[in-house]
This record gives C-alpha cells, sequence and structure tokens, in this order.
C-alpha cells in the first residue's frame, strides 16, 4: 500500500507546470516616451503550504531607468472559494494568496506608473493572465465526500468524511493541516476509525488558529493507485458549536411568564452569543401555539411573555450560537431540556384571586362564629346540668336519713 504522507515531488511538478503557462497577449501602452509593460519574470511557486502560494515578479526593463516617478503593481487573482475576484496593489515584488488546488489558478497582474510627466495622474499598462488548470489524478471517484467540520465550544474541533463511491478495498486515507504560524504541514493529530478506514480527524483547540485560513489536504492510497486530493480552506471560527444552554428556570411575576438562563459552558466568551427561544402553549381548547423569537441582546440571559388568560400551559427550550460581531457563520447549538410552567406557575387572574381572598376570608369568619356558637351552647348545656344535679341532691338529703347525709355530699 502507497503510503502518501509526502508532498515535494507532487509541489515540483506543480510549480513547473504553472510557470511554463503563456501569458494573454495585449497591446502596449506608453507614457512619457516609455511602454508601460507589465512585471516582468513572474513566477508562481508552491512552498507546500496546501494551496497558500507565493507570486514572484520583477520590475520591467522598460522602467529600470526611469526616474522621478513611482512604479505600483495591480494584482488580481480569482479566489473559487468566494467565487470572485480579489484585488491588491502594491510596491512590492511580491504575494502571497490562497488558491483551490482542484480548480484552474487565474492571475491577472499590471503595472501603474505616476510621474511629473504624467502630472500625477496614474498610468495603468495593460494587464496579462496567467491560468493554469491542474490535471486530476488519482483513481476515479475516489475523492472523499461530504467533509464537514464542527468547532465544539472552542475547545476542540472535528472534521469528518465519507469515502468516495469509486474507493478502492483496503483503501487508506491521510488528513495534512497547515495554517500561517506553522513552519510546515503536520498529520492529523487523531483519527476517527470506522469500518471502512479513516474517517475523520479530531483537532485539540491549541492546533488550531481563528481568524486566518487553516488548510486542509485529504489524500490516501490504495491498491488500485493514489486517491484524488481533497482541498479545504476554512476558518475555523466560523464552525463553532457552542454547548447545551443548561440552568433553565421558569417563573411568573404579575401575569408574565419569564424565562432565565445561564451561558453554555466552553470556550465561547458571552458576548459572542446570541439565543433562540421556542415557546409552545396549549389553549384552553386543546390547540398548541408555538412561536420562535432570536435574542440579540449582548448581556441579557432572560425572556419574558405576557401570560394568555386562555393558556392552560406554556412549554420552553432554548439554544445559542455565535453572533456576527464574533463570526461569519456557526451552528446552533442542541436544543436545551423543555421547560414547562406547573401548578406553582399556573395563571390566575386577578377577578379570580379576590373572589379566592374573599371567599376565604368568609370562610374564617364563618369558621369563627360556628366555633362562638358551639361554645356557648357548651357552656349553656353545662349550667343546666348543674342546676339539676343541684336540685336532686337538695330533694335526696330531705329524704334521706340525716346519718347518710355525708356520703351523698
Amino acid at each position: 500500500m502507497l503510503l502518501l504522507n509526502k508532498f515535494p515531488a507532487w509541489l515540483s511538478a506543480f510549480a513547473l507546470l504553472l510557470l511554463t503557462q503563456e501569458p494573454v497577449s495585449t497591446s502596449e501602452v506608453t507614457a512619457c516616451g516609455v511602454t508601460v509593460d507589465p512585471p516582468a519574470n513572474i513566477e508562481i511557486t508552491d512552498p507546500g503550504f496546501l494551496g497558500y502560494l507565493s507570486i514572484h515578479w520583477t520590475q520591467p526593463t522598460s522602467l529600470q531607468n526611469l526616474t522621478g516617478c513611482t512604479v505600483r503593481y495591480q494584482l488580481r487573482y480569482y479566489d473559487t472559494y468566494e467565487e470572485r475576484w480579489r484585488s491588491v496593489r502594491t510596491v512590492k515584488l511580491t504575494y502571497a494568496a490562497q488558491f483551490d488546488l482542484e480548480k484552474p489558478i487565474k492571475v491577472r497582474i499590471l503595472t501603474v506608473l505616476k510621474c511629473a510627466c504624467t502630472k500625477g495622474t496614474e498610468v495603468q499598462g495593460e494587464e496579462k493572465e496567467w491560468v493554469y488548470t491542474p490535471e486530476p489524478t488519482g483513481v476515479a471517484e475516489s475523492r472523499i465526500r461530504d467533509f464537514h467540520c464542527v468547532y465544539y465550544g472552542k475547545e476542540y474541533m472535528e472534521c469528518t468524511w465519507e469515502a468516495g463511491p469509486g474507493q478502492p478495498p483496503d483503501s487508506q486515507h491521510y488528513l495534512y493541516y497547515w495554517h500561517r504560524e506553522m513552519d510546515e504541514t503536520k498529520e492529523c493529530p487523531e483519527y476517527f476509525i470506522s469500518s471502512e478506514g479513516r474517517s475523520g480527524c479530531r483537532f485539540p483547540r491549541e492546533s488550531l488558529l481563528e481568524f486566518s485560513k487553516f488548510n486542509l489536504c485529504i489524500n490516501g492510497s490504495s491498491p488500485a493507485g493514489s486517491l484524488k486530493m481533497a482541498y479545504f480552506s476554512i476558518e475555523v471560527q466560523n464552525h463553532v458549536k457552542p454547548t447545551v444552554v443548561s440552568s433553565v428556570h421558569v417563573s411568573e411575576t404579575d401575569g408574565e411568564l419569564k424565562l432565565e438562563w445561564s451561558p453554555p459552558s466552553g470556550q465561547v466568551p458571552d458576548h459572542c452569543l446570541e439565543y433562540e427561544v421556542e415557546s409552545s402553549t396549549t389553549m384552553e381548547n386543546g390547540k398548541e401555539k408555538q412561536e420562535k423569537i432570536v435574542l440579540q441582546n449582548l448581556e441579557d440571559t432572560s425572556f419574558g411573555i405576557p401570560r394568555k388568560a386562555e393558556s392552560q400551559k406554556t412549554c420552553f427550550r432554548i439554544r445559542s450560537k455565535v453572533n456576527m460581531y464574533c463570526a461569519d457563520g456557526g451552528f446552533w447549538s442542541d436544543w436545551s431540556q423543555t421547560k414547562c410552567t406547573d401548578k406553582e406557575t399556573q395563571y390566575i387572574p386577578k377577578w379570580r384571586y379576590l373572589s379566592l381572598v374573599v371567599i376565604g376570608i368568609a370562610g374564617v369568619i364563618i369558621l369563627c362564629l360556628s366555633l362562638w356558637t358551639l361554645k356557648k351552647i357548651s357552656i349553656k348545656k353545662i349550667n343546666k346540668k348543674d342546676a339539676l344535679y343541684t336540685l336532686y341532691k337538695e330533694k335526696v338529703n330531705k329524704t334521706m336519713p340525716t346519718i347518710l347525709s355525708p356520703i351523698l355530699k
């Protein structure tokens, strides 16, 4: 099995082919009696940084002995990742740019001249274009599919892929990466292994760099030959997925339902998060009403809505994402656990609440009156019993002998 973990031979071939491309011919432009030619000796080389190419040139011969003039260069190149031309003006004789090595590489360059004899006006020479179209190599339909990277809570990043439809049996994939603070490319620090072989890579936080091109290449080998290469260039801060929002609490105050939560754990700063709240209300007629709202207040971690009088129960759940102030993209987190209003938070209309208060007070008064009445009745019965007993004793004392009186006392 051929191990494709080295690039130098391929890089040399690429640079050689690119430098032999012929520029598009254009007509000449003159200023101050000289020809404003495009830069000379243009070279485009690949230092092995997975698409980060270096463009070099020299000053045109026609302008080398010109004095009292400012010479600049306008370089344009086609960004196939964003499908648009990018332009830069520079007085330097070199520039580095990111290219997708699976697609045609297009570079255009011209000279800009400004002299006293041009009365301070810039004169642009004719633009020349270099185009190089890479020739695909490798087993047909062996390029990986469904490449996907997620930066979980800014703690680690996972990139996964699926095997190409034409990938031969017993194939092996290799992932390499590079960013501007690295001297050379490195291989994946931790592969994911599936039944079909390597299917992903896990990057620790220390190996990543935000707000910079993070270049990746996945190639491979098989008994049938090399697999087709796949190139990707991402910015990792645009692939963040926050952890699940926790500590969600629902309460009610003065007829308003209030949802409160704590920011998710992880390395994502609190001010970089926005939230989406989903509410589901069950009405008295049994129907459900759902609503979603995105909260972009960078400091608030609470949300309130009026409680509808006809509602029976309201449930909430919430998720988060990195906002537009900290990244150009990202993924929503998973939803939090659903929290619903319970018996303690059930809504009681004010008029019903006052009625309950009045009924309660009336009940207490009635109870007190009942107890007072019972006490009076009990006292009367006791007094009546005592009177009868006294009368009985008097009659007995009259009829019984005197000798028995002490016994009956």
